[in-house]
């Protein structure tokens, strides 16, 4: 399967960023929510673990998932997280990058449409590690702003262009917008420069520009007034000022200008 194969180079991209990190540096706080280093690395560990449970033992995906969640909404998601996994710093760099290592192996040989178990409604086995790889990618920005990188983005990244595009109504729903007839034209450039076209070709509305800040809006890791996009269109423009790709419940895109590459210092 491709996307594992995908989010394994995601998880490597992420991994090569933070391979020379001092170990203090692993404290300092990030542009979302103040998570710190060690927080994102926790959250991706932790999930990414889930995800594989959800392939390999089932049974003990429901059972260790289904005692997580409750408490998650009594204390939140961070306590929790960080009771599971009790590594931090280098050591969680370690189990971190040998979990996903191995992970990527075995679902590689797995048939895409094979059904697994998730948090919400069961999933295809290449839409669960699609998410896998959008979630290492959308976290993996807060790092590489943090350390003042512009990250070299992949073709890879259609990928979560392409869960931006299938959420469309998803987005308007949790947001409490009522959905659209008409999805708008997008013409995105591909990190290759390639052209890469979705929505309604009869739609008045259109998204152009770099496939990379397309993602960056629909992942909420920017604002799409921190973008290069071109949106034209009524539709266009209230997708991109509320876009939600991910599960869960409704959160605010951040404010402008409050993520950015940070200077290296």
């Amino acid at each position: 399967m491709q996307q594992a194969q995908d989010f394994l180079d995601e998880c490597e991209a992420l991994a090569a960023a933070l391979a020379d990190l001092p170990e203090a540096d692993w404290t300092r706080a990030t542009q979302f929510k103040g998570w710190r280093v060690n927080d994102v690395i926790v959250h991706l560990y932790f999930w990414n673990r889930a995800a594989d449970m959800s392939l390999t033992d089932p049974a003990g995906f429901d059972a260790r998932i289904g005692a997580a969640l409750p408490e998650m909404m009594e204390r939140g998601m961070r306590p929790v997280e960080n009771a599971a996994i009790g590594e931090r710093g280098r050591a969680l760099y370690d189990a971190w990058r040998a979990q996903y290592r191995d992970m990527a192996a075995r679902w590689a040989e797995v048939d895409p449409k094979t059904r697994v178990k998730w948090a919400g409604p069961e999933m295809s086995a290449r839409s669960s590690i699609t998410a896998r790889q959008m979630e290492t990618w959308a976290h993996g920005q807060e790092i590489f702003d943090l350390l003042g990188v512009a990250r070299q983005d992949a073709d890879r990244i259609r990928n979560i262009v392409v869960l931006g595009v299938n959420t469309f109504a998803w987005s308007h729903k949790v947001q409490g917008h009522e959905v659209p007839d008409q999805m708008p034209r997008l013409r995105l450039t591909a990190p290759s420069g390639a052209i890469w076209e979705f929505g309604d070709p009869a739609s008045p509305d259109l998204i152009e520009g770099a496939a990379a800040d397309f993602a960056r809006v629909v992942t909420q890791t920017r604002n799409i007034a921190d973008t290069a996009l071109k949106v034209t269109g009524p539709v266009a423009t209230r997708w991109m000022e509320t876009a939600q790709c991910f599960a869960g419940g409704q959160e605010a895109p951040p404010e402008p200008g409050t993520r950015f590459t940070a200077a290296k210092g």
